[in-house]
């Protein structure tokens, strides 16, 4: 049965760092794309990093771009979030989820072009 579960999340000061697990289970993990996906109170839920099938390519939301990286350990089958100078913006519940190709589409992130989802990990940023 295919399972991601997001992991790592917590509360943290404004400037500090994260890092959010998603393991997968129960599927060749090695063959899609993962994206991360965040929901803050009141939003809409936004697309925030995808990774390629092999690590290759790698794509951030604008507002995330050079303080988020994303990357993949598939003989572990997992993947990052490594979140760096965290500001209160970013808090939200961080989602892992599986796309049903190996490549990360171009241009924003679409819920609608990931088929499974995890159960999501609270990061709160906050002093």
């Amino acid at each position: 049965q295919l399972q991601l579960v997001e992991s790592g999340g917590g509360l943290v000061q404004p400037g500090g760092s994260l890092r959010l697990s998603c393991a997968a289970s129960g599927f060749t993990w090695r063959y899609y794309a993962i994206g991360w996906f965040r929901q803050g109170p009141g939003k809409e839920r936004e697309g925030v990093s995808c990774i390629s099938s092999s690590g290759g390519s790698t794509n951030h939301v604008d507002s995330v771009k050079g303080r988020f990286t994303i990357s993949r350990d598939n003989a572990k089958n997992t993947v990052y979030l490594q979140m760096n100078s965290l500001k209160p913006e970013d808090t939200a519940v961080y989602y892992c989820a599986l796309a049903p190709r190996a490549i990360c589409l171009p241009g924003p992130m679409n819920a609608v072009d990931f088929s499974s989802w995890g159960q999501g990990t609270q990061v709160t940023v906050s002093s």
